[in-house]
């Protein structure tokens, strides 16, 4: 199987190309990736002489780049991670994310229907629903209400998807998952960035009272599913994927400092977000009972396992935080 990988140099799309080629010795992926602040080919390092996987730097809204690219290649499978996703970001500028994930995936898309590609999947977010009460769970078939300038760019990049799943029968499938957290992770993230600080005894920024609810999942569960869907999901369908870990993040911070052996005094309360989204849940009854797909990894395991790697990566977290390896990877792609 032959598959297109956009964004795969990113936290989610680099330990998704790492599964794939573990998992499946007939898989070849392609990466394309811009190498924004987010992305960082030092992810994939280890498999950069694998002749089954190969690296092309670009940006998914430049539609020549992207048409040269598929044009003859007989990919079987897209899969877009790409994408601009930091809610803080694109509260302060929103343009960035309609360029990237709204743009970039309607050009994504027309070139996947005039070049054939076999099927386009789509990896979008809980949040393109809004928020929750204190009750209930979001399924497939719930509207999309997005709070936030990245929540409305992803949900009108899935309403592309459907459109063009619809108009054009393009054999698209969108996924919505819950917060992923795991190695390769950007330390502006709630659990890399509690880490980091955490080390280095420095206080962690926790918004307002702490009490929003996320549902946490292991990285590599996700990936899991996503190749689940490839291989046995149904174009035209959306799929929920979550780990119902349900969990305040000042609940989760007491857990993280718990498995640190660090006190809770680091915590810090700051102001508030603007349009904060209380909490989110997602229904997975469909994923497991159409797929038969469930998390492997529990989140007491994950979050010691995930704790471990950056405490054995310190080098990666340093080089991210001073910007080192993106100048590094400009100069040497400048050079080519």
């Amino acid at each position: 199987m032959k598959l297109l990988v956009t964004g795969g140099a990113g936290f989610i799309g680099s330990n998704f190309i790492h599964h794939v080629l573990d998992a499946h010795s007939d898989w070849q992926v392609t990466n394309l990736d811009k190498l924004t602040y987010a992305g960082n080919p030092e992810n994939l390092k280890d498999i950069k002489k694998d002749n089954r996987y190969r690296f092309i730097k670009g940006d998914i809204a430049d539609s020549e780049l992207v048409d040269s690219l598929l044009l003859g290649q007989g990919f079987d499978v897209a899969v877009n991670f790409a994408a601009e996703s930091h809610v803080d970001r694109s509260i302060l500028d929103a343009l960035p994310f309609i360029k990237t994930n709204v743009q970039g995936t309607q050009i994504l898309l027309e070139s996947a229907r005039q070049h054939r590609v076999g099927l386009f999947l789509q990896v979008s977010t809980d949040e393109v629903y809004g928020s929750l009460g204190a009750r209930g769970k979001f399924t497939e078939e719930s509207p999309l209400l997005p709070n936030s300038p990245y929540a409305a760019s992803k949900a009108a990049a899935d309403l592309l998807c459907r459109a063009y799943h619809q108009t054009h029968g393009l054999p698209v499938i969108i996924t919505h998952c819950s917060n992923n957290y795991g190695p390769y992770q950007f330390p502006e993230k709630l659990i890399p960035l509690a880490i980091g600080n955490a080390l280095e005894d420095k206080p962690i920024p926790i918004y307002g009272k702490g009490l929003n609810v996320r549902d946490w999942i292991h990285v590599t569960d996700h990936c899991r599913a996503i190749a689940l869907i490839i291989q046995r999901g149904q174009p035209g369908e959306t799929y929920n994927i979550g780990a119902n870990n349900e969990i305040t993040n000042i609940e989760l911070m007491h857990k993280l400092l718990e498995v640190m052996g660090k006190p809770k005094s680091l915590i810090t309360f700051v102001s508030d977000r603007p349009g904060h989204d209380q909490r989110y849940a997602l229904d997975t009854t469909k994923i497991e009972r159409e797929l038969g797909w469930k998390p492997a990894i529990s989140f007491e395991e994950g979050l010691g396992k995930t704790v471990q790697w950056y405490i054995e990566n310190k080098s990666w977290g340093r080089r991210i935080k001073s910007g080192e390896y993106a100048k590094y990877y400009e100069r040497m792609y400048s050079q080519r």
